[in-house]
């Protein structure tokens, strides 16, 4: 069973298919951007990006994503190793706190903007309602959101 990890064709060891995306990713891979919550996909701590699409890695299995494409916050980065512009502002905005739900934020905002630039602050707070913040730094992940979509328009400018 392979898919690709982070730019990268991996393949699941035999005796991890039946386990949860998240632990093969963490265990097997090493990464440890996504994180264990609530292991029912209610959390949204283990967030990667399926095929560009923001998804619950507690909910799914190696089965689902054979041959597929998986980018986890581990790989979010550009080859040069430059931050993503949704990095860089959770940053600038100060966002975290405890830091655990980070990993879901960062990369439900990532697929969001990568599916709307231009997200109007109805769009954010629907998309990120479902990610649970419990210090109550809602405000200031909507705030970098908005920073985000900045800095992406500013790295399109300055692109060569």
């Amino acid at each position: 069973m392979t898919f690709s990890l982070n730019g990268q064709r991996v393949e699941v060891p035999e005796g991890f298919a039946d386990d949860r995306l998240l632990w093969v990713l963490r265990d097997v891979f090493g990464l440890y951007g996504p994180r264990h919550g609530c292991g029912v996909g209610v959390c949204g701590a283990c967030v990667v990006h399926v095929d560009g699409r923001a998804e619950r890695a507690c909910l799914l299995r190696p089965a689902d994503v054979e041959g597929r494409a998986v980018v986890t916050l581990d790989g979010i980065a550009t080859p040069s190793g430059q931050r993503h512009p949704v990095q860089r502002a959770f940053i600038e905005e100060s966002v975290p706190q405890c830091g655990y739900c980070q990993n879901g934020q960062i990369m439900t905002a990532i697929a969001l903007l990568a599916n709307d630039r231009d997200a109007d602050d109805s769009a954010i707070a629907r998309a990120m309602d479902d990610v649970l913040c419990r210090c109550g730094t809602q405000t200031r992940i909507r705030a970098a959101i908005k920073r985000a979509q900045e800095l992406m328009r500013e790295d399109a400018v300055n692109a060569p």
